[in-house]
């Protein structure tokens, strides 16, 4: 399998997770990206269409603290911040979007890392 059919595959899953899921004003969707260097994530109403939160391992809170932003350990740091985040704005239920990755590995650690400090999903 190449890197174009893997590609696709994700596409594909992710589109037909969307299809079920969605984000309201009272319970957003939490979006997860992951690249090969980096984690993001983002919370989003997707009734107004507006991002509500986003945290990644770009941000400078832990840019400076990571040596690396593409393994587990920066992945969890990312769920806590965007945990932290969504909590300061009000928000503590969320639908989780995997973006069409498997839940496991770096995806898995972020969601536990934004459970560990009180998000709901």
């Amino acid at each position: 399998m190449n890197i174009k059919d893997k590609r696709a595959a994700r596409k594909r899953r992710h589109l037909r997770v969307r299809k079920k899921i969605s984000g309201t004003p009272e319970r957003p969707r939490l979006s997860v990206y992951r690249s090969l260097k980096h984690m993001y994530a983002q919370v989003i109403d997707d009734v107004n269409g507006v991002t509500l939160v986003a945290a990644s391992t770009l941000d400078p809170q832990l840019r400076n603290q990571l040596k690396y932003g593409g393994n587990k350990e920066a992945a969890r740091a990312v769920g806590e911040l965007i945990a932290e985040r969504c909590l300061e704005k009000g928000i503590e239920k969320v639908v989780f979007d995997r973006g069409g990755n498997l839940y496991h590995g770096r995806v898995k650690a972020l969601a536990e890392g934004a459970r560990s400090k009180g998000l709901k999903f």
